[in-house]
């Protein structure tokens, strides 16, 4: 008995069982699980599609942006001065530092970082919104939020942009 590792009749039945098993898991566990998965997926989907259309019933202007409105050349103090004031940020309450325009593999790219203080969570979201949809090549690719203590809704946001020309 010690010696049936040896055999090499064993490994030409166990090698052959075991991928014979391989489609059994396959239809008995990893199948059934992924349609589970799936379907909480889509549920999910329909659930996140009905809270949408019911968040635009309530306040349509939220899709509205003038493209018109914006002209010239990118710039980050203009571009936040303007879209925190859309969202009713005073201006004491935000701030921005911007990096040097640098080359990157033949683009050029500017990184910039905006402090948003003592606004409510809603001001923030639709500072975001409005700064990515208004200027297409800005991404934001850093979002830190700080909950101030004892306030129900006055938060710190720390957004870190990236802009490229």
């Amino acid at each position: 008995m010690r010696d049936i590792h040896r055999n090499p009749i064993v490994y030409y039945l166990l090698i052959p069982a075991l991928i014979g098993l391989w489609p059994l898991l396959v239809w008995a566990v990893y199948l059934p699980a992924a349609q589970r998965d799936r379907d909480l997926d889509y549920g999910q989907l329909l659930e996140g599609q009905t809270t949408i259309m019911e968040i635009l019933e309530v306040d349509p202007q939220r899709t509205r942006t003038d493209p018109n409105l914006v002209t010239g050349e990118f710039a980050y103090g203009r571009a936040i001065d303007r879209e925190a004031n859309m969202c009713g940020i005073l201006p004491s309450n935000h701030s921005f530092t911007a990096g040097n325009i640098i080359n990157m593999s033949g683009k050029k790219r500017q990184d910039a970082r905006v402090k948003l203080k003592d606004v409510s969570i809603v001001q923030a979201a639709r500072f975001l919104s409005a700064m990515q949809s208004t200027w297409v090549n800005l991404t934001c690719d850093k979002i830190e939020l700080s909950k101030k203590k004892g306030m129900p809704d006055r938060w710190e946001v720390d957004l870190n942009f990236i802009y490229y020309y």
